[in-house]
């Protein structure tokens, strides 16, 4: 497959303006991401415990987010600098972390997303076995996530690298360059589209397709009565909200991108032939990106105002009663722990 550069294209003033908006968007994520995420982790660690209202899932997606919010300070050294001199094993792993917390997100969002639709539909369901079987699902997911992403960095060449000063070849020991700037490896026309084909489906549009019909089941049970559904409407309006914004985040975050995906593929494998297209294309692919790591600075905003959790913990910094007397009863029995469904 031919990724070779089109002749009206401006490499240098594009590589200029993709450096300035990833060093900006990321440095403005950075402190809310990482503080947010590190929040989220001890407030969850409380109340994994006594709630069941998918907080081992928020766990998992709050540990996503952390992962590509310690990637970024190498991040926006190289696109300050333009320059990579940590070596390409750790470059990689950066690059690979990206879209690991990029689809590792999409899976734990749906994962929320049911979680709260069931409890609402279905609440006497859930036992202490379930969350085993949550934690069991946690486990497949990433495992999943993990290989399914592993072809981003594996088709990235790290044997020739182009100077980004000049038109010639440089040993990968001589790389200055990182991240998307990789040559690809050579791939044929039917397995690009075959991958690009399962990214899609696979990595977006069934996953949306979850999550929009857990918020349309979410927001009719505030029209119906039940049997066995919880009765409370305060409680099915506050999992309407968590849900959706679940959708929110998808659409925001990993719609532009996934709409992008595919457009830039066709530029780099010079399918496209009007140069302004090209341009524009290249130009709002990495806005979209950007967008796609913006998640991990929402997700911790969307714990914030969707569950009761986060309120109780940050306006009563100590322990919650019901933990509380569980210590002190296990104290009392001589250490056996108790445990509420």
């Amino acid at each position: 497959m031919n990724f070779a550069n089109h002749s009206c294209e401006n490499n240098e003033d594009l590589r200029s303006y993709q450096h300035h908006v990833y060093a900006v968007v990321y440095s403005v994520i950075l402190a809310p991401g990482l503080l947010g995420n590190v929040l989220a982790l001890w407030v969850f660690k409380v109340y994994v415990r006594e709630t069941k209202k998918a907080v081992v899932f928020m766990m998992n997606l709050a540990v996503a987010d952390l992962l590509q919010v310690l990637s970024l300070p190498l991040r926006i050294y190289y696109y300050l600098n333009n320059t990579w001199p940590f070596g390409h094993p750790l470059c990689m792993m950066c690059f690979y972390l990206k879209y690991v917390n990029m689809y590792a997100s999409i899976f734990f969002l749906v994962c929320v997303s049911v979680r709260r639709c069931e409890l609402i539909k279905r609440p006497l369901r859930y036992n202490s076995s379930r969350r085993k079987g949550d934690l069991l699902v946690c486990a497949l997911g990433w495992l999943l996530v993990c290989l399914c992403c592993l072809p981003f960095p594996l088709l990235r060449n790290p044997g020739s690298v182009p100077d980004p000063n000049s038109s010639r070849i440089t040993s990968e020991a001589d790389s200055l360059v990182c991240f998307s700037e990789l040559p690809m490896r050579a791939v044929s026309v039917p397995g690009a589209w075959a991958l690009l084909i399962l990214a899609e489906l696979l990595g977006f549009i069934i996953p949306l397709i979850l999550v929009l019909a857990c918020t349309c089941l979410t927001a009719g049970s505030l029209r119906e009565s039940t049997a066995g559904a919880i009765p409370d409407r305060g409680e099915k309006r506050r999992a309407l909200r968590m849900v959706l914004s679940c959708a929110l985040v998808f659409l925001v975050c990993f719609a532009p991108y996934h709409v992008t995906m595919p457009l830039d593929f066709l530029v780099k494998a010079n399918a496209l032939s009007s140069c302004t297209l090209r341009d524009l294309i290249l130009r709002s692919h990495p806005v979209t990106l950007c967008l796609a790591s913006l998640n991990c600075s929402l997700d911790p905003l969307m714990y914030y105002f969707t569950t009761d959790e986060f309120w109780r913990r940050l306006s009563k910094p100590e322990i919650p009663e019901s933990m509380a007397f569980s210590r002190r009863l296990s104290c009392m029995t001589g250490g056996e722990d108790t445990e509420e469904d």
